[in-house]
């Protein structure tokens, strides 16, 4: 980091073209001081998520050159006029759909910005706040979810899954899960998933069917795509809910309408997280409830891997590949 003519040149990631790892490049980058409404953020260190993964590849557009990152954790350094919730020197978290955690340093909206817990610590931070607020609205703000519900959860043992396995035991919500392999299927039982289901040996419909006694359940959580979204339709009771939350494998197109109403008047949502924490109120209290869970111990963050800024690429490779389980997060000071 040096200045230049009144800027803090800081290391940040950027792509100046839509693409592969590889497109991703480290670079000195101008920060200047917060304007209105504004914080500048020094990080410790930000969460790796699949919706970097869509802006680099051009899923989700963006102006270029582009800064990437949604989520991280630091210290205020700065703040613009305006600005009351937060103060210089304070810890804090965000996610945020305003780019630019793959850095040293960064001035965003404050809005989103939340004041961290004495207790919680900066990796946890980044490894839970993008993570558990979409979380949060799954089951708390997109479709009544009651205790004794069964909800189906595809990727169960990633970073979204695992906080949801937990979300659902403190809540007492039947979660049955997805995912690759038989290790990540244990692991997400040990987290709180009631059933698990290896996609690769199983099939989930049937399995589905089977725990639930031909039931269906009330709601499904799919942030794979295209590749599930017919079969988990299968998997849902008359009247349920598919809220698609990702796109891992692929978008969603061409639905048939008519489809829903044949399989029984089924109900299928696309959220953002981003709509809701727009809400500056609305962010806050869905980070107090997050932070209450954490405090509580009703949900622990698991970091299984960590890389340095400058291997950024290689933490994209891997969770493109599915070669993680839990949060990924990049270490920054």
């Amino acid at each position: 980091m040096h200045i230049d003519g009144g800027f803090i040149m800081n290391r940040t990631i950027i792509i100046d073209a839509f693409g592969g790892p590889e497109n991703m490049q480290l670079v000195d980058w101008p920060v200047g001081a917060p304007g209105a409404g504004e914080a500048r953020i020094r990080h410790h260190c930000s969460g790796l998520n699949f919706t970097d993964i869509y802006r680099r590849t051009g899923l989700y557009k963006a102006p270029l050159p582009s800064p990437l990152g949604t989520e991280g954790a630091g210290v205020v350094e700065a703040l613009g006029d305006g600005v009351t919730h937060i103060a210089v020197g304070d810890r804090v978290a965000y996610a945020s759909n305003s780019a630019g955690s793959y850095s040293d340093v960064r001035v965003m909206p404050a809005a989103q910005i939340c004041k961290l817990p004495h207790n919680i610590d900066f990796e946890t931070a980044a490894a839970v706040m993008l993570k558990g607020l979409t979380v949060n609205y799954l089951f708390t703000r997109t479709t009544p979810i009651a205790a004794g519900a069964t909800v189906l959860f595809h990727a169960a043992a990633g970073g979204v899954g695992l906080l949801a396995c937990q979300w659902a035991r403190s809540e007492s919500i039947r979660l049955i899960g997805t995912a690759g392999s038989d290790e990540k299927c244990a692991l997400a039982l040990a987290h709180g998933a009631s059933h698990m289901i290896n996609y690769r040996s199983q099939n989930f419909v049937e399995e589905v069917r089977n725990i639930t006694e031909g039931r269906g359940v009330d709601v499904v959580m799919d942030s794979l795509g295209k590749d599930s979204f017919e079969d988990s339709l299968d998997c849902l009771r008359p009247l349920g809910m598919l809220i698609s939350f990702g796109n891992a494998t692929g978008p969603v197109t061409g639905v048939n309408l008519g489809m829903l109403a044949a399989k029984g008047s089924l109900q299928v949502t696309r959220p953002s997280l981003f709509t809701h924490i727009n809400d500056p109120d609305v962010c806050q209290a869905m980070a107090a409830e997050l932070f209450e869970k954490i405090s509580s111990g009703a949900i622990v963050a698991r970091i299984d891997q960590r890389f340095d800024l400058t291997d950024v690429a290689a933490a994209h490779r891997a969770l493109e590949s599915r070669q993680t389980t839990g949060a990924t997060i990049l270490t920054i000071a």
